[in-house]
């Protein structure tokens, strides 16, 4: 999709804002369920592929191209409020750094065993985060997103609600939340423990249980657990490399490859209804760098009753298999219409993905 249209796409959704955000959803037709979409369609941290990411505009122009979840990551604030970020450190993604102002807020920290050297979330108010803008995480592979440097504010969890209601009523559909707690441990050490909050927010918005179009997301194992004691909303173990960062604190040996395992799948299932695993996990590369023979991943969390929505569809070169990958450029698109349709052949019942229009689309031809 060319630069231009999500351009459009992001003014028609924000014009929209003032309009949709004062209707009354009583008055709108039967709205489409979020989780009527066979698979779901999560738009990795917005419609990533086309704007910067965890931005407003990068939530909107995912719903506009069709995408059944908006994914935000949230970090805390010094003041304890809910921002969407990747990450807590905030020099790859926002433009603190040409904040003069915030100088000397620069240090190193380790966070989940990884020494970092930068600015920190939790280091700044949420008047001061409202002061940083969002840019491109990736210019080289997307340097058509990096033009849209400095644009965007960063986003609380409340703006991100408010845009998505605003939003159904525009398009008379439900749309989803599908969050992800990012380094939960670390803030509960810090004190800025995220899953009360969290909760407390999404309560007052109408997201109270499990028949809400809610999901929250992690790759620590205590923080979902507490979550559960807290609400009845979907909960989804992540699943990433070694160890969960919780374990690792709590000196537990509980790996990520022993929660894959059809006995540690049911023991995920005690807590959570679904798993969000690594790619490799449901189909592993090769040494070549070809994409290989599925797994059974898939078909041992169904029998342990778990909803599976592996991660992260990206259609540039740099992010496919060898065989897939189309021309010289890293930044160049690739087959991705192939890997989708490979992973869903295996019976997945989601997907995160940076280009939403795509799955959208190939979910569309699937049914015909």
């Amino acid at each position: 999709m060319p630069l231009r249209q999500p351009r459009l796409l992001v003014l028609s959704a924000l014009l929209a804002l003032p309009f949709t955000a004062s209707a009354d959803p009583s008055a709108m037709p039967a709205a489409q369920r979020a989780d009527a979409g066979k698979p779901l369609i999560i738009a990795h941290r917005g419609a990533s592929g086309y704007l910067p990411e965890h931005t407003l505009a990068a939530y909107a122009v995912a719903v506009l191209q069709g995408a059944d979840y908006v994914e935000p990551d949230l970090v805390m604030s010094k003041d304890g409020q809910l921002f969407a970020r990747h990450d807590n450190e905030l020099g790859l993604t926002t433009d603190v750094a040409r904040h003069p102002e915030f100088a000397d807020r620069k240090r190193k920290q380790r966070i989940d065993g990884v020494e970092l050297d930068g600015w920190f979330s939790e280091d700044f108010t949420a008047a001061e985060l409202k002061r940083l803008r969002a840019i491109e995480r990736i210019p080289n592979i997307r340097p058509g997103n990096a033009r849209l440097d400095g644009q965007f504010e960063i986003p609380t969890l409340q703006e991100i609600i408010d845009l998505v209601k605003a939003l159904q009523v525009s398009q008379g559909r439900e749309i989803g939340l599908y969050i992800e707690t990012k380094h939960p441990q670390h803030f509960q050490d810090l004190g800025l423990a995220m899953e009360k909050p969290l909760v407390e927010a999404l309560a007052r918005s109408g997201y109270r249980d499990a028949t809400a179009p809610v999901y929250i997301q992690s790759f620590e194992v205590s923080n979902l657990k507490a979550l559960r004691q807290l609400s009845s909303l979907r909960l989804v173990q992540l699943y990433g490399k070694g160890q969960p960062h919780d374990q690792v604190v709590q000196g537990n040996p509980l790996t990520y490859a022993q929660m894959a395992t059809p006995a540690g799948l049911r023991a995920v299932a005690q807590y959570a209804v679904g798993v969000g695993p690594d790619k490799g996990y449901v189909i592993p590369r090769q040494a070549d760098g070809s994409l290989g023979q599925p797994t059974r991943f898939v078909a041992d969390a169904h029998a342990a009753g778990l909803l599976v929505h592996p991660y992260t569809f990206r259609a540039e070169n740099s992010f496919l298999p060898t065989e897939l990958q189309r021309g010289d450029s890293p930044a160049t698109r690739g087959d991705i219409d192939a890997e989708v349709r490979a992973f869903l052949a295996t019976g997945i019942d989601g997907l995160f993905i940076d280009q939403p229009d795509i799955a959208v689309r190939l979910r569309a031809e699937a049914r015909r």
